[in-house]
């Protein structure tokens, strides 16, 4: 698969404090074609950018350095990291939000993930929506994401089946936010923060949280605790 074609953009800057990457931030584009999201994300008027940006025939833009801080993340927070702009890699994804997404601009978004989890030793669990960082301000890169796919290629997480978690209906709430958090999630309302995880890993479902619900998110905090120390060798 060729690699991306460089399309400088010159809406980025120097990562704050020396920080290094070790987050990606996945996104939709949701404009109409993949020229009207590269004329916005290069526009300095803008402000707005990424280092990445996927096409639906497979093709790789990068617009900004990796070394270099895009801004493509916004308000929102990760475990301790509250600049995520400084400490993540964007991708977009030429995607209106409501349809699906290209087989084309899926390898193609494998083939890169795959080279920048390799040269900045990012592990899949640091692989991230948009919605996941910033629960009821943003909804990419959407239900129609294949994130499950993306788990199979170890680029991402999914949640086993876990172990079933007995516990009076008043208390569910308080469980999964606690959960939640120690998964990564930003503090945030219940209701929003229920629909960022289900957006990603139980798309399909709606209504009142359930057992199903503090199943998964408890299975992901306890095998991908976020801010956890690095391993030693």
């Amino acid at each position: 698969m060729p690699g991306p074609l460089w399309h400088p953009s010159p809406n980025r800057g120097a990562r704050r404090g020396g920080a290094l990457p070790d987050l990606v931030v996945l996104h939709y584009t949701g404009m109409t074609s993949g020229a009207a999201a590269l004329a916005r994300l290069c526009d300095p008027g803008a402000e707005v950018s990424c280092h990445y940006l996927v096409h639906e025939d497979g093709a790789v833009r990068q617009l900004v350095d990796e070394e270099e801080r895009a801004w493509h993340a916004g308000a929102g927070a990760w475990g301790a990291v509250g600049d995520v702009n400084s400490r993540s890699l964007g991708i977009e994804i030429v995607n209106r939000g409501d349809h699906p997404f290209a087989a084309h601009q899926m390898a193609a978004l494998i083939a890169l993930l795959g080279g920048i989890l390799s040269r900045h030793s990012i592990p899949p669990e640091r692989v991230i929506g948009h919605s996941d960082m910033a629960p009821g301000r943003k909804a990419d890169p959407g239900r129609r994401f294949d994130w499950r796919g993306l788990a199979r290629e170890g680029l991402s997480v999914w949640p086993g089946a876990g172990a079933a978690i007995e516990a009076p209906a008043q208390d569910l709430p308080a469980l999964f936010r606690a959960r939640a958090r120690a998964f990564g999630y930003p503090d945030v309302a219940d209701a929003p923060l229920l629909e960022a995880f289900r957006q990603r890993f139980r798309p399909w479902d709606h209504g009142p949280l359930c057992a199903a619900d503090l199943s998964a998110i408890d299975d992901l905090a306890r095998r991908f605790p976020v801010d956890r120390p690095p391993t030693r060798a």
